[in-house]
């Protein structure tokens, strides 16, 4: 048994393909992360097979909650706050992390978090640096989705904008494919991005100069596929690295210059870039880039926080709690469709 004033939270994540469990204290501090991970399960298939993902959920979470509790010397009975995801995400995988959550909860006499997958990440720019999540403008980029949010409090968003079509993550997978790259794409992208030229194919910046907070990627990854089915097959190895730089290029100048308009509009001084494409090297470096140029702080979502993670979730829940925002009910259910402005 720890220190009886200090209390914890546990949460799960089970939104897509990664089980994931983790426990921060009730201010914010992250004890342990842990996932388990299902990409080589999924990589002969080229991408997510929803009863595949919740087959190895059930296998995998109660022996990850075991080991998670033992790994930082806590039982059950210093666990004050069970947290889970509700959505969005594939609802035979958000159900298993739900339900168990739930059944926690119940058995602990606990309260029971639901929360949003994207809020996790809206506010994973701030773990490690407590609660209390000051008011700014957000860029969240991942395989699902891409938008811009003003952060007014916790529990307080508004969405500024958001993809018309593809978010950049997807269209980073789906070039993938086009390339023939190893599942999942982004990561090949990028990493081949870092030995190509950005300047060898020009690609559309679809919408960069719309005035809105608005994002579209579909005509970016039809002119990649155009450019493709012109080329030598196969392709050159010089090629093939320009192609994703390139490609790279244009997503991330479209990224980092609607964040930069939306920021002067809302007459921002923070700005916090979070989801799974924000571990992106190029993204980063020019989100500094602008930071610095506009003399706006800037917050990047650690690496270890942005893909799919428990502590976002944890982390999630306890700025919640701070806010005086009370637990879900153990009837809620889940929903694979929900969207961030729901959160309340």
């Amino acid at each position: 048994m720890t220190d009886c004033l200090r209390e914890f939270v546990l949460a799960i994540e089970t939104s897509c393909d990664e089980t994931a469990v983790a426990i921060c204290d009730t201010e914010g501090a992250v004890l342990i992360s842990n996932v388990a991970s299902q990409i080589a399960l999924h990589a002969p298939y080229g991408g997510v097979i929803p009863e595949l993902a919740s087959r190895n959920h059930s296998a995998d979470l109660k022996p990850l909650i075991s080991a998670t509790l033992e790994e930082v010397g806590l039982e059950w009975a210093d666990i004050s706050i069970i947290a889970a995801t509700s959505g969005p995400g594939l609802a035979s995988s958000l159900l298993i992390g739900d339900t168990t959550a739930k059944a926690i909860s119940a058995a602990l006499g606990c309260p029971f978090y639901s929360i949003n997958h994207m809020e996790g990440h809206l506010l994973s720019p701030f773990i490690g640096e407590g609660i209390d999540i000051p008011p700014h403008t957000a860029l969240i980029v991942s395989g699902g989705h891409t938008m811009l949010v003003q952060v007014n409090a916790v529990g307080n968003y508004i969405i500024l904008g958001s993809t018309k079509d593809d978010a950049a993550g997807e269209a980073f997978d789906k070039v993938g494919k086009m390339l023939e790259l190893p599942y999942p794409g982004g990561p090949q992208i990028s990493e081949r991005a870092e030995k190509g030229d950005p300047a060898a194919f020009h690609f559309p910046r679809s919408m960069l100069d719309s005035g809105d907070a608005e994002f579209s990627f579909s005509g970016l990854k039809t002119s990649v596929r155009y450019l493709i089915d012109k080329q030598p097959k196969p392709l050159l190895e010089e090629t093939l690295n320009d192609i994703c730089a390139s490609f790279q290029a244009a997503v991330v100048d479209v990224l980092v210059g609607k964040l930069q308009q939306t920021a002067k509009r809302n007459g921002a001084a923070l700005i916090a870039v979070s989801g799974g494409v924000s571990c992106n090297r190029s993204l980063r470096e020019r989100c500094d880039g602008v930071a610095k140029e506009e003399g706006l702080e800037l917050r990047l979502a650690p690496p270890c926080y942005s893909t799919d993670n428990a502590a976002m979730i944890a982390f999630a829940a306890a700025a919640r709690r701070r806010a005086g925002i009370t637990g879900s009910s153990l009837s809620s259910d889940i929903n694979p469709n929900l969207k961030l402005d729901e959160t309340g």
